[in-house]
């Protein structure tokens, strides 16, 4: 059960300083399940963490300024339930920004999701976890981005939008390891419409392939016994030769299908890529989550991906590694989530 307090006793000198007005919630994810992978060379068994969901510790908080105003911040660690260790190698790996919040919409400053990111997740039928994920194909450029300054509106009418920009900060350049994003959508009952861009400038000098743009058009319709999602992408980037504004795009169908005390997730996605010859990729994949009670789940999912000769497209942080390009990669997964 998320837990209010007045003061955080494991932030120490924070939670003295806090104010009567201030709250703050602590929560998280604990995931761990079991994975087999065949990435068409070698087949692994392996136990890893946050198979549907990354296994966090978060902590945010609010505090009522008066007016309608109000302050907030997130710091939202990463851990692996297997090891112990960090899951992105920082202490708030997953988020940390410090912001305002109002009747204008919110403005947050720090590490944080980028808008196409957001936007997938409500589209994909496995929300960019488990080993179904859209993002095994899809580019979700600017995941997570330093620096970044984000703004929101409110909800207008079904209506909301969001803008994101991130910093470089490379001496000398005001562009190099720049990402900008925005999106907007629109939400009516079992209606569901969202559009998003990124720009994604070269990551360090001289990096001839770093530049790229992607478009992001999604839906969902929920008819209650069947949810439908679909998603197309187009991505715009650079060859390793410089040759710039080539064509990459996906395309995703799937359904999520209440079932029991569950539900059933199944998707497919095909991508088409130009950035050279026999990359395209595809990826089948089926799951079903199983509550035991609000905060507890069991998961299991399988998804096949099948490569061109020159695609190495993987089912990308679980056990099998990266394969050789060609070969086509099988996963399974089966493994428990409790969130707090």
């Amino acid at each position: 059960m998320k837990k209010t307090l007045l003061a955080l006793a494991l932030l120490g000198a924070f939670a003295g300083a806090a104010s009567a007005q201030t709250n703050v919630t602590v929560y998280g994810v604990v995931d761990a399940g079991l994975t087999y992978a065949n990435n068409g060379t070698a087949k692994t068994t392996a136990l890893g963490s946050g198979l549907l969901s990354g296994s966090r510790l978060g902590f945010r908080g609010t505090e009522n300024l008066g007016g309608g105003l109000s302050a907030i911040f997130t710091l939202e660690n990463g851990f692996n339930v297997d090891d112990g260790s960090l899951g992105q190698g920082r202490l708030f790996g997953r988020q940390a920004f410090v912001g305002l919040t109002g009747s204008f919409g919110a403005v947050k400053l720090g590490r944080q999701y980028h808008p196409l990111r957001n936007a997938l997740n409500t589209i994909d039928p496995f929300n960019l976890g488990n080993i179904g994920t859209a993002s095994n194909i899809f580019n979700v450029y600017g995941d997570r981005g330093d620096n970044t300054i984000n703004y929101s509106t409110p909800k207008l009418g079904g209506f909301k939008g969001e803008l994101a920009y991130s910093l470089g900060e490379v001496a000398g350049s005001s562009s190099i390891g720049r990402q900008a994003g925005l999106s907007a959508g629109y939400a009516a009952g079992p209606f569901n419409v969202i559009l998003a861009h990124h720009d994604q400038n070269q990551q360090a000098a001289g990096v001839a392939t770093g530049d790229s743009r992607t478009t992001l058009l999604g839906g969902t319709y929920d008819f209650r016994v069947v949810k439908l999602h679909a998603a197309y992408a187009l991505n715009k980037g650079s060859t390793a030769a410089g040759v710039k504004n080539v064509d990459r795009d996906e395309a995703m169908i799937g359904v999520s299908v209440p079932l029991g005390a569950g539900k059933i997730l199944a998707s497919y996605i095909l991508r088409r890529d130009d950035m050279g010859a026999n990359r395209d990729a595809e990826q089948l994949a089926l799951g079903y989550i199983y509550s035991l009670s609000k905060r507890t789940n069991l998961y299991t999912s399988v998804a096949r991906i099948n490569n061109e000769a020159a695609a190495s497209v993987n089912a990308g942080g679980f056990a099998g590694g990266a394969g050789v390009a060609g070969t086509d990669r099988s996963t399974f997964s089966v493994g428990v989530r409790h969130s707090f």
